[in-house]
């Protein structure tokens, strides 16, 4: 899986939820897959329902690093073309500083399911959305073997 590329953010509220995202990461990482992390901040918002203050937590930074990324690959001529696992019209300004600066290469993206982004998708060179079939097909294995020879068992809820 040379090449590929992960960016995520861990959110502090859940527990639960950490870790199993910490053992996807750990899945990705033995597989070769180089990670990237942004951060979480916390954030003060007004509940729209009884408009008291609550703490509550905003994703910063992955966006960012994702077109920086994406950027810096095709200046180091990384790659022809590229794959942008997204939903999110955050990305067409770096698709097409991408598709400006180095014509030659191609841009494109795989909608989540449940995502919708006809303005994404228009801006790159090719696109497909994704399928619960394509979800199945590239899952990990059940358990995986780490280099260190410990084992990481699949989350019973994720088969």
């Amino acid at each position: 899986m040379e090449g590929v590329e992960y960016f995520t953010t861990l959110a502090t509220w859940d527990p639960a939820k950490v870790a199993r995202h910490r053992l996807f990461i750990k899945a990705n990482e033995t597989e070769g897959v180089k990670v990237t992390y942004g951060e979480f901040k916390r954030k003060q918002r007004k509940c729209s329902e009884c408009s008291k203050l609550i703490r509550t937590f905003e994703e910063k930074q992955t966006d960012v690093n994702i077109a920086l990324r994406l950027f810096e690959l095709a200046v180091q001529g990384k790659y022809d073309k590229a794959i942008l696992v997204s939903g999110d019209t955050d990305m067409i300004p770096a698709v097409k500083a991408v598709q400006k600066t180095f014509p030659a290469k191609k841009v494109g993206v795989v909608i989540p399911i449940g995502r919708a982004s006809e303005d994404l998708k228009q801006q790159t060179d090719f696109h497909h959305r994704m399928k619960l079939h394509h979800l199945i097909s590239s899952r990990f294995d059940d358990q995986i073997v780490l280099t260190d020879g410990s084992k990481l068992d699949c989350p019973t809820s994720w088969k």
